[in-house]
């Protein structure tokens, strides 16, 4: 199925779509590249902020958007990395059963799959700039992904090792 079509499928019922995901075999590439697309994607959805932060503050863009793509970019995947360690750890003291693979794929794909959301931020905080949409907007977007990540986390942690 195109990624696409997961993308929204994980609206409806996150859990199946990690479990399709997880039925096609641990490939590290796809969690790489998971996590990859939504830092890409985050990195994207900051430029209209930035731009709108440049022109305000009468800041340097090119300087802006570096810093947003050495952050976003190169070093919040190590950041993910870590914190999918991390969980899959909290899980296993928790009396989870699946793979440090599967709280991998769990996270990556839920950040993924709410890049939608990650965008729509990113717009509001360009065209309407900080604010209550601004906030809404954005705890729209983490209640989304807790839900996505927790969903396939527990989907993950049934899976026998």
């Amino acid at each position: 199925m195109p990624v696409t079509s997961d993308i929204v499928a994980t609206y409806r019922g996150p859990g199946r779509v990690v479990r399709r995901l997880l039925a096609l075999g641990q490939r590290e590439d796809r969690a790489l590249v998971f996590v990859m697309g939504f830092c890409v994607v985050a990195f994207i959805a900051q430029l209209p902020g930035l731009a709108r932060r440049a022109h305000l503050e009468g800041l340097e863009l090119n300087a802006l958007m570096a810093a947003a793509l050495l952050g976003t970019v190169f070093i919040l995947p190590l950041l993910f990395y870590l914190l999918a360690f991390v969980s899959y750890g909290a899980a296993r003291l928790v009396g989870g059963r699946g793979t440090a693979y599967g709280a991998r794929l769990a996270l990556f794909w839920a950040l993924l799959s709410s890049t939608p959301l990650v965008l729509l931020n990113g717009l509001v905080a360009g065209l309407i700039g900080p604010g209550p949409a601004l906030t809404l907007v954005g705890a729209a977007w983490f209640g989304v992904f807790i839900w996505f990540w927790l969903a396939g986390l527990r989907q993950t942690q049934r899976q026998a090792e």
